[in-house]
């Protein structure tokens, strides 16, 4: 399997652009949070021949993947079977408590996309699965078949924005009295057949909300990025720099709060002199959120709802 073929790393020259001035120093390490096809690891392991590299997956079969693409860096890089909040802890192990650059590529992997029994894809039948690692936790089957009604409007709304939830959720329970939902075609039908006709002409595949959120709860995504991106920046040594890659407008909200606040007084108001604890920790190093350019969304449609944002830590933490 080629990987080099499947995968066309989003944005990649303005991520290595952010995080060139941290990672120009012999010695420095990178932790790549995400790290998928090992894209943007391979630019970056190239780029800078003194960089250390610690990267993590969920998908134990992204990580062999990447391994493969990676090997001419063996000797340079440490993979680890991990969950991105789990960063402290993997740092802790490998005597790495402090870090030059951190690079986060949320969503879905091409791996993930590609791969038919996978379950993202709801343009393809498949198992109803759609867990990132497939080793731990229920899939979106289970989450369809079990959760009481109330929970999956929620999820529908507050995850997939969806503003027809409990008409969906409606037809899944009456639905799933009759036969357990097992495959994603049989979704997407159904989905198809509950919303008006106004609503189904407007915004492209009308599952993709629901899919989005089932997704995203059966990998629990927004609760591991509200503990990892902050446990990031933790991380940076002064001067270390993080780039954050967003799909939706859920994950951009949450990185956009974390950096913000880090790039914010945190002074009472009136102090002739602010003192060095009340100073922001963080300087953004994006104006909002960029945005993929025309041509590069054009190479590869998945870069089109990429937000990319990034930070520099200026200065330690002193309790």
């Amino acid at each position: 399997m080629n990987t080099n073929e499947r995968h066309v790393p989003v944005m990649l020259r303005r991520c290595l652009d952010l995080l060139a001035p941290a990672l120009a120093a012999p010695g420095a390490t990178l932790v790549d949070c995400t790290l998928g096809m090992g894209g943007h690891s391979e630019a970056l392991l190239e780029t800078f021949p003194g960089v250390r590299l610690v990267a993590l997956d969920r998908d134990p079969q992204a990580l062999e993947l990447a391994r493969e693409r990676l090997a001419r860096h063996a000797e340079r890089i440490t993979l680890v079977h991990a969950v991105y909040d789990e960063l402290p802890e993997v740092l802790d192990r490998i005597g790495t408590p402090r870090v030059q650059g951190v690079l986060f590529d949320l969503g879905v992997s091409s791996l993930q996309l590609d791969e038919a029994d996978r379950g993202f894809a709801y343009a393809r039948d498949a198992p109803l699965d759609m867990r990132m690692d497939q080793s731990r936790g229920i899939g979106a089957a289970e989450v369809l078949n079990t959760y009481p009604p109330g929970d999956l409007v929620r999820i529908l709304r507050t995850y997939g924005e969806e503003k027809q939830a409990k008409r969906i959720v409606e037809a899944v329970v009456r639905e799933r009295g009759e036969r357990p939902f097992d495959r994603s075609a049989r979704l997407v039908e159904l989905i198809r057949e509950a919303l008006p006709q106004a609503v189904k002409r407007t915004g492209g595949n009308p599952a993709k909300r629901t899919f989005q959120a089932l997704r995203i709860e059966v990998n629990g995504e927004l609760s591991v990025l509200e503990r990892a991106v902050p446990a990031a920046v933790d991380s940076l040594a002064v001067g270390g720099r993080i780039a954050v890659l967003s799909y939706h407008s859920l994950e951009d909200r949450l990185v956009k709060k974390v950096l913000t606040a880090g790039a914010t007084s945190t002074a009472p108001p009136g102090l002739p002199v602010v003192p060095e604890q009340y100073q922001p920790r963080l300087k953004l190093l994006t104006r909002g959120a960029e945005l993929p350019t025309d041509e590069e969304i054009a190479e590869n449609r998945r870069a089109a709802p990429a937000r990319l944002r990034g930070a520099e830590r200026i200065r330690e933490v002193r309790l």
